[in-house]
């Protein structure tokens, strides 16, 4: 793999690598990068992986190639304290607890001696701490070249040593932002670099997809208004009406969100059957107007107003562009007027209109306090491969699970990397002796009443057999909390004393520290834990998947996607979904075997692994399982050896 990389760098190629777990990846991307020389970004998927490769990985190869190269670690702007924000929440004193007090005096003291600024630096203050957004900076509340603490800026110091280091560590969060915003620094890296390489490549069609479109929330209206309150106490006291519009603009966010009775996602199209909607989407529109005219009558007393200001011309902009494109609500006729779209370049910076054809899709997403109004690419394809043309380099994709069969061509199409290089690596690990696939007999579809029950039912012995040491990794958060109030009398009635834990009990890093503590626990997860966790030894020796992990039809996007794949005359399940699944089942089952000597069992209930057609070429995928559907066996596999 190494010398693959090596040639690709060589050749300014795109290379596009599958390596399987154990496979060394980071090492075999790492020694040729340094080796080259030249300006190396490396993006993972998360920032504890970042943390990990800048502490550790590069670290440890650059010492073993006594490689005279300097390191830099870059994070988005929210991450490094802000001194101008810290000034004022110091000076407003809007704090809602105790905690918060307590909290911003370790910040104070932090911002004097640090020299970084980077929040997870200050361990006494957890990293979710709600006093974070009051001293930290966002791409819309930045201040930038007006800010009166320019000079002394963390975000603009980590850019200028990414500026000046050889190899540079972002997330991929961070990465698209700044390709598309122009705002968190690495666009000013690029220019100069001559490789980029992305870890965790499975990430990247839906991390991409978010950026390549447009999202306005009512917590962006929310910051707005705490903004503009704070600047108006500190700066336009004299002025009353602005506290008392930045009143209405929150009561207006709030009501559109609680038009919906419940969270979930929507297109845009299905918000006609929500009657509260229109007028509320109206309101906001008028309140946010209202409030960005007396943000511009006291723009010139502050920097910060200003920028309030600009912002709130944004988002009304941003909004109206929303509700343009929104199908207007049937006549009393029934027929349905059109609306009248913005002319081409209007709003400058803003999508093209969405709709059949488009390329693009509207829809919303409702949250516990909050909703978003979303436009998406069908196809991030050819906007990602604009992004990647022009200045020569070499373009490296890696990851465990990329591929279907060893076959790249799904996720080629979906980033537009049809020219690409490709290469797979299975892992080094003997899947034969150190772990079991077993497919139980007699579970009931995935769709019918009850099945949940019966995937618990089904897990319980191996549960037993294997003495607690338990992922069940689930597609549904409410499958995931009917199987733990399941689990929970069972345990009871049997008398089981396995440490029993849920997603959302904590964070995920405390729940996978008390997992590994425990040594005998249980642990169920949804979407999170499919994927980027490690947990070695024998605290881990059963994983059971409850389904395949089809994303759910209704999801909007999704829906659109389809719709369009099978109006170009395509099969959007065979090259759209279940390539997907495969990619997010690899995840999951991954989570099983993390070093050569692991042991363990691999669980999947759904008995669509067996009875469709595309069975086999889901189970083909994953490593080479010793297989088994008998119980039995599967109980046997936990006897010592």
């Amino acid at each position: 793999m190494a010398l693959a990389v090596a040639e690709a760098i060589r050749d300014n190629a795109i290379l596009v690598a599958e390596a399987g777990t154990g496979t060394g990846k980071t090492f075999a991307y790492l020694v040729p990068a340094l080796l080259a020389g030249g300006k190396v970004v490396i993006s993972t998927g998360t920032k504890n992986l970042q943390d990990q490769l800048f502490q550790k990985d590069l670290p440890m190869v650059r010492d073993a190639l006594k490689a005279p190269v300097s390191v830099a670690l870059l994070k988005g702007r929210s991450n490094y304290v802000c001194h101008y924000h810290l000034s004022l929440a110091q000076s407003n004193g809007l704090f809602k607890t105790r905690e918060d007090v307590k909290h911003l005096a370790k910040i104070v003291n932090y911002a004097k001696v640090t020299q970084s600024g980077d929040k997870s630096g200050l361990a006494d203050v957890p990293e979710n701490a709600p006093i974070w957004m009051h001293v930290t900076s966002t791409r819309d509340n930045c201040l930038g070249q007006e800010c009166p603490q320019h000079n002394e800026c963390f975000v603009l110091k980590a850019r200028k040593e990414a500026m000046e280091a050889d190899v540079v560590v972002v997330n991929h969060h961070l990465f698209f932002a700044d390709v598309m915003l122009r705002d968190e620094g690495v666009a000013e890296l690029l220019p100069a670099c001559n490789t980029v390489i992305f870890d965790e490549a499975h990430q990247l069609p839906e991390t991409a997809s978010l950026f390549f479109g447009e999202s306005l929330s009512t917590s962006q209206l929310f910051d707005l208004s705490q903004d503009a309150r704070i600047e108006a106490l500190s700066n336009a006291k004299d002025f009353a009406a602005l506290p008392v519009a930045c009143d209405e603009l929150d009561k207006a966010s709030r009501d559109l969100r609680l038009a919906f009775k419940k969270e979930g996602r929507m297109a845009a199209e299905a918000t006609q059957s929500i009657k509260d909607f229109a007028p509320a989407l109206k309101t906001l529109g008028e309140k946010l107007k209202n409030l960005a005219g007396m943000l511009e009558k006291q723009a010139e007393r502050s920097e910060g107003l200003e920028n309030c200001w600009q912002r709130a011309q944004a988002l009304e902009a941003q909004l109206k562009v929303w509700i343009s494109e929104q199908p207007s609500p049937p006549a009393p006729d029934g027929t349905t007027s059109q609306s009248t779209k913005p002319a081409s370049g209007q709003v400058a910076g803003y999508l093209p209109p969405a709709g059949e054809g488009s390329g693009f899709v509207r829809w919303l997403e409702i949250f516990h306090h909050s909703l978003q109004l979303n436009t998406t690419p069908l196809s991030i394809a050819d906007i990602f491969k604009k992004q990647i043309s022009g200045h020569p380099r070499a373009w490296i994709f890696t990851s465990a699970t990329l591929a279907v069969k060893q076959n790249f061509s799904h996720y080629q199409h979906e980033m537009g990397l049809t020219e690409a290089r490709t290469a797979c690596w299975d892992s080094p690990f003997n899947y034969q002796e150190q772990a079991l696939l077993y497919v139980p007999s007699n579970l009931p579809e995935p769709n019918t009443e009850g099945y949940t029950d019966a995937v618990v039912q089904a897990a319980l012995p191996l549960i037993e057999a294997s003495q607690g040491r338990a992922f069940l990794l689930f597609t549904s958060l409410r499958a995931m909390q009917r199987a733990y109030e399941i689990l929970q009398a069972e345990f009871d009635r049997k008398g089981l004393k396995y440490p029993l834990l849920i997603q959302g009990e904590g964070s995920r890093n405390e729940l996978l520290t008390r997992f590994r503590e425990h040594g005998n626990a249980v642990l169920l997860g949804s979407q999170s834990f499919w994927e980027g966790v490690d947990v070695r030894g024998e605290a881990l020796s059963l994983v059971v998947i409850d389904k395949l992990p089809f994303a759910p039809p209704d999801d909007p996007v999704l829906a659109a996607r389809i719709a369009e794949l099978n109006r170009q005359g395509r099969n959007a399940f065979m090259e759209f979904q279940l390539p997907r699944a495969i990619i997010n089942l690899k995840q999951g089952a991954g989570r099983l075997i993390r070093d050569e000597k692991d042991r363990g069992v691999l669980m999947i209930c759904d008995p669509r692994l067996i009875s469709k057609h595309y069975g086999k070429r889901i189970w083909q995928s994953l490593p080479p399982f010793k297989r088994t559907r008998v119980e039995a066996e599967a109980v046997a596999f936990f006897k010592p050896v």
